[in-house]
């Protein structure tokens, strides 16, 4: 790259003595390499050494790189200088770009940089910004309809957060008795047009609203009347239904007078949108029946009248028998006579009844008064007052009041059983309470000679006991019913009362039936855990009875709902939900602080309080189940006592791990569940952990540090 500015140059001329008269000295071999050797222009002839263009110095022993960039403003306005070895080059600043488009330039050739417009990019204030050029820069406005936001104007997109959104008016607003009729867009300049409701009418006023700059609606401003129809019409011979209103959509009905009714279609008026009533097809014509219609087989009573209201009764002809109750007609508002579902048939009763063991007279003629004669078989006694039968005018046989029987004499007797029905001739037994049947009929029979066909069947004893009674498994009962069979079902009557010394408030009363036919019934009882029962058994059939105790025993307790966190040792805050429980007054939680550093091996099952240790490992807390809610929250090291422990601060620069361990004891037994609640973290030694927590029968916690120590945790049990 050329330089051709104009600079002033230091021509160092050194003039040579030669030590021996006649030799002559070779400048040119003395020119330093960034130098050339040229001419005198004093006219000599002889030799000089000149630094090249970019370079000053004596031309011989030094030429160095000469900074232009410090020669003042030598690449023009609006442009920042870069200096080279043995040259330079020019840019132009932020917001200006060079006449020649060139990425760099030296201005030997008129280059100048010149403002860039940065408005004639599409969009580059974003949508609803307005672009302002200036001087090496742009500024950005919002135009009418939109807002400034994240910010204030004028601002400069590529700098600011700011930026321009449409005015948003909201909803339109409401108007008394009016309806929307267009699109409700809620943009600026967005226009909604309002009409009236029905039943109302436009009376003055804009009815169109605007969105406006500022983000509001301006109008409308209309007014909208109820429509009123004023007092219905009438009609002759008629009344109206009416409530009294006359605003759009009310109804009127019209009803005729008593003795009228209406041949035409419609009978209701309605205000129209219009504010008048409509006309309805409706005339009252004066009601008359004429002569009732006749019906077959039937007698007409009727006193000549064929206006409303008038009655015609109707009966059947003699012989003939009424089918349906109905036999009135009633001349109706529509000039009708009401129908008649009289039906009237000629009246036969069929074949006479026959008596059991009577022998029948009849001639076959079942028309009212036809008679049938009853009589008795040889060896049979006739029992009874009348011994015929007469066909009534209602289709029916006369009850026969005789009975043709053989006596055969007391009731038989049965061993062991009891009778279940009987009449004259038929008895059927059934075994008795405690007995049950096992071959044999159970009926005897009065045969035609008057002796009795004896039952055969046979009862035997049934012995049904409650012996043995047992418990196995807490919750299921064994006995011998020492039964001969298993084809009849005892039922058995199980009551059991469950109580709890630890809770003089509970109890648990419960009853049961039991249906088996097993020679050794089992049953197995939904019982409450951690309680005492007394528990009866009772065979219904035999009243023997036996009573068992039984003590379900304590069950794991459940583990509340927590989660792991980690969190900061300084009152740290930890939270748990819990279900309520009727195990609740014999259960605690105890909350178990374990130092990471060392090696720890916790169990769960053990009935354990700490005790001072090496390692720092204690319990904070213990607490009663019946005295908290379903929610807890439990603050770390907050210097309280919790029964008879202390929850001491967590010492700083050593991380924890928070245990929550639930126990529950009653009587001997004891146990619980734990749970990792949280780990503690100071600011730690920076020890590598590496844990595993097990929790089942036995629980686990192994913790191995690079301290170079270990210490043994112990445990005792501080108390129930």
């Amino acid at each position: 790259m050329k330089k051709t500015a104009a600079f002033t140059f230091c021509f160092i001329t050194a003039t040579f003595v030669l030590l021996t008269v006649g030799a002559e000295v070779d400048v040119c071999a003395s020119c330093h390499a960034n130098a050339t050797c040229e001419d005198k222009t004093d006219g000599s002839g002889g030799k000089v050494c000149n630094c090249m263009y970019g370079f000053v110095g004596n031309g011989r022993t030094h030429c160095q790189d000469k900074d232009e960039c410090q020669l003042g403003r030598i690449c023009g306005d609006h442009t920042m200088c870069h200096n080279t070895y043995g040259s330079y080059y020019c840019t132009c600043l932020q917001g200006y770009r060079p006449s020649n488009n060139m990425a760099v330039f030296i201005p030997n050739d008129g280059t100048y940089c010149h403002d860039v417009d940065e408005c004639v990019v599409q969009g580059v204030c974003g949508e609803g910004g307005v672009c302002e050029n200036s001087e090496g820069d742009f500024s950005c406005t919002c135009q009418t309809g939109y807002r400034v936001q994240s910010g204030s104007e004028p601002f400069q997109p590529h700098r600011d957060s700011a930026y321009c959104e449409m005015v948003d008016c909201g909803p339109p607003p409401s108007v008394p008795h009016t309806v929307q009729l267009s699109p409700s867009l809620t943009r600026f300049g967005s226009v909604v047009r309002f009409g009236c409701a029905d039943g109302f009418v436009w009376r003055g006023g804009g009815n169109t609203s605007i969105c406006t700059a500022d983000g509001h609606w301006n109008g409308p401003s209309m007014h909208c009347e109820e429509i009123k129809c004023g007092v219905p019409p009438s009609f002759p011979h008629a009344v109206m239904l009416w409530n009294g209103l006359s605003k759009v959509g009310t109804e009127v009905r019209h009803k005729c007078n008593d003795g009228f009714y209406n041949i035409g279609k419609e009978d209701v008026s309605v205000c129209s949108s219009r504010g008048t009533w409509s006309l309805p097809h409706f005339l009252c014509r004066e009601v008359d029946c004429g002569a009732p219609p006749p019906l077959p087989h039937t007698v007409l009573s009727w006193n000549g009248s064929s206006s409303l209201g008038s009655v015609a009764l109707y009966e059947c002809e003699a012989g003939y028998g009424s089918v349906s109750a109905e036999s009135q007609s009633v001349c109706g508002s529509s000039s009708r006579w009401s129908p008649v579902h009289l039906h009237c048939e000629e009246i036969r009763c069929g074949p006479p009844p026959s008596p059991p063991l009577t022998q029948l007279s009849w001639n076959g003629s079942s028309v009212p008064g036809s008679v049938a004669l009853y009589s008795c078989p040889q060896g049979l006694r006739l029992e009874g007052h009348k011994n015929y039968s007469t066909c009534t005018t209602k289709g029916m046989w006369e009850t026969v009041s005789i009975t043709c029987r053989a006596y055969c004499g007391p009731t038989p007797l049965v061993p062991h059983s009891e009778v279940l029905w009987e009449n004259s001739t038929v008895v059927v037994h059934r075994c008795a309470k405690g007995y049950y049947s096992r071959t044999g009929s159970d009926k005897s029979v009065c045969g035609m000679t008057g002796r009795w066909q004896v039952a055969t069947l046979r009862c035997r004893e049934v012995r049904f006991a409650v012996r043995g009674l047992t418990v196995y498994n807490e919750r299921c009962l064994r006995w011998k019913s020492e039964a001969e069979t298993e084809e009849y079902r005892e039922q058995y009557r199980v009551t059991f009362i469950g109580q709890r010394d630890f809770d003089h408030l509970f109890t648990d009363r419960r009853r049961k039936l039991f249906s088996s036919a097993a020679l050794q019934p089992v049953l197995c009882l939904n019982l409450r855990p951690a309680t005492n029962y007394t528990i009866t058994v009772t065979a219904e059939s035999t009243g023997d009875t036996s009573t068992v105790t039984a003590n379900t025993s304590l069950p794991a307790p459940p583990t509340p709902v927590v989660r792991y966190s980690e969190v900061d040792i300084h009152l740290p805050v930890l939270r748990l939900h819990r279900a309520t429980s009727t195990l609740d007054p014999i259960c605690v939680y105890q909350v178990i602080v374990l130092p990471v550093e060392g090696v720890l091996v916790f169990d769960c099952d053990s009935s354990l309080v700490a005790r001072q240790s090496c390692s720092g490992e204690y319990m904070a807390a213990e607490m009663e189940l019946r005295g908290l809610g379903t929610d807890v929250n439990f603050t770390l090291g907050d210097r309280q006592l919790y029964g008879e422990l202390y929850n001491a601060p967590l010492e700083t620069g050593r991380d924890y791990y928070v245990i929550l361990r639930t126990v529950c004891q009653w009587r001997q037994a004891r146990k619980q569940s734990c749970v990792i609640w949280a780990k503690a973290k100071g600011t730690s030694y920076g020890t590598t952990v590496s844990a595993l927590l097990t929790f089942g029968t036995i629980g686990a916690l192994g913790v191995m540090g690079t301290m170079g120590y270990c210490c043994s945790w112990f445990w005792k049990v501080a108390r129930p």
